[in-house]
């Protein structure tokens, strides 16, 4: 029987979207240093790392690097976006399940700030023009302020 995961890839569905329409594959590495992980870990790293599409969808791959140390596990990753944009976290943590999930929190931290960054961009405005301040005293209504003002 085909996993659920296994059932979607088979029908050329990843994350909700169809293939044929275009969507968005990431290429994901997992290595391993100083240890081993199961194919049940590797899976769960693999599919928390796809995760991150939702987050930034214009990732271009994911490298998961995951050492074994004498008492907890070392989880890095680099996140490689479109336009030369690299990403880069690591944590420990006594599971690599743990400190993948540590290092998929500033991660997410660093590509969602990054989007806001694009994002806010777009509305800028030119550097040739100054706008003017919404509270600024019109010129026409200052004159007929003062015209009132003076005695006759």
């Amino acid at each position: 029987m085909l996993s659920q995961r296994q059932t979607k890839l088979a029908r050329g569905v990843k994350h909700g979207r169809d293939v044929r329409e275009g969507a968005h594959w990431v290429q994901v590495e997992i290595s391993t240093r100083h240890g081993s992980l199961g194919p049940e870990q590797q899976e769960r790293l693999r599919e928390k790392a796809e995760k991150l599409l939702k987050y930034f969808g214009r990732l271009m791959a994911i490298e998961v690097q995951v050492e074994h140390r004498k008492h907890d596990w070392l989880v890095e990753i680099l996140v490689s976006a479109e336009h030369k944009h690299d990403f880069v976290a690591h944590e420990a943590g006594s599971t690599p399940e743990t400190a993948m999930d540590l290092c998929l929190h500033k991660i997410e931290h660093q590509l969602r700030r990054y989007k806001e960054k694009i994002q806010s961009r777009k509305g800028d405005v030119s550097v040739g023009t100054v706008p003017e301040p919404a509270d600024a005293p019109d010129s026409r209504s200052a004159t007929s302020e003062e015209e009132e003002l003076q005695i006759p």
